[in-house]
């Protein structure tokens, strides 16, 4: 990915940039130069419902200007309008303008219950999935919008897991299924939406994504990583990306004066890369994707390792 400040100048919100691809995001944008308002729930005074300490929206600005840009922590529950609304009036307050809104809203991992019927899931657990990976998310474009499209060349980004195509099987939860499949149409129809105004709206997904939670969760470390495949984490594992693999993607789209030709879309972060000519941090490019793809349609994917590339 381009140092070059290429959207020096640029307002960009981060929504759900605590941790994983939120806080990758928020820095790679930094790194070109942006100004990115990070927002979360856990801060260094208070911790979400995921329960994490150890990542905080301060930190993530912190590492925004560092990169480049400037960052900007502003602890915001998505849920709550007014909050949304504060924060849309103050972006608006303090620049004027706002060039990029990514939607990375969900923190219901401590929810999924997969293998169950959708009658056999408590009902508030998942209602509850389905206000943090969806009203979220429409909630905060709503107050957004008004904002983002005077630029004239804005780009939302709603930040999902799979893709229109990827997503046709069933994802083994009801609940889970529609949280992460309704992005993906929001995308598209925002998309219509924006194209008047010369927006783009696209849906984005990671791989199987090395977050912080997700190393702790397999008992390994971003160093380590490889050594628990088939061990502590299953054998896709093997196929697994750093957060930094999609956020060079969003940041890529961001800086894309002809990223209008993917209005409505829904794309993934091995697409990006190649699209966009990079690597993941080891130099290695992993095509998740097409791997879980198959393996959801209950075909044999072969080997993980064998969709991971080294230009």
């Amino acid at each position: 990915m381009s140092e070059e400040k290429v959207l020096a100048g640029k307002v960009a919100l981060v929504a759900g940039a605590t941790r994983g691809a939120g806080r990758a995001m928020a820095v790679a944008l930094g790194a070109k130069g942006a100004t990115v308002y990070a927002t979360g729930r856990t801060t260094r005074t208070q911790v979400s419902e995921v329960g994490r300490k150890t990542e905080t929206i301060e930190e993530t600005a912190e590492l925004v200007t560092a990169a480049g840009g400037e960052g900007i922590a502003v602890p915001t529950d998505h849920l709550e309008r007014e909050q949304v609304k504060a924060l849309l009036d103050r972006i608006e307050r303090e620049r004027g303008r706002l060039d990029v809104l990514v939607n990375d809203l969900w923190g219901g991992e401590h929810l999924v219950e997969f293998g169950k019927k959708m009658w056999e899931i408590d009902l508030e657990r998942g209602l509850r999935m389905l206000e943090l990976g969806v009203k979220s998310h429409i909630i905060t474009s709503w107050y957004a919008l008004p904002l983002l499209v005077r630029t004239g060349d804005a780009l939302l980004v709603e930040i999902t897991d799979g893709t229109a195509e990827s997503n046709q099987p069933y994802r083994e939860m009801f609940f889970y299924d529609l949280a992460k499949n309704a992005p993906i149409r929001m995308a598209f129809n925002i998309g219509h939406e924006l194209k008047e105004s010369g927006g783009t709206a696209v849906a984005v997904s990671p791989g199987f994504l090395r977050s912080e939670q997700m190393l702790d969760t397999f008992k390994t470390t971003e160093e380590t990583w490889r050594d628990s495949v088939g061990k502590t984490a299953p054998k896709e594992f093997a196929l697994s990306e750093s957060p930094y693999l999609v956020a060079r993607g969003v940041a890529e789209l961001a800086a894309d004066q002809g990223r209008a030709r993917w209005n409505g879309e829904s794309l993934y972060s091995g697409q990006l890369a190649k699209e966009y000519g990079y690597t993941d941090t080891d130099g290695t490019l992993p095509d998740s994707w097409p791997y879980f793809s198959r393996l959801m349609r209950g075909e044999d994917p072969g080997d993980p390792e064998s969709y991971r590339s080294r230009p």
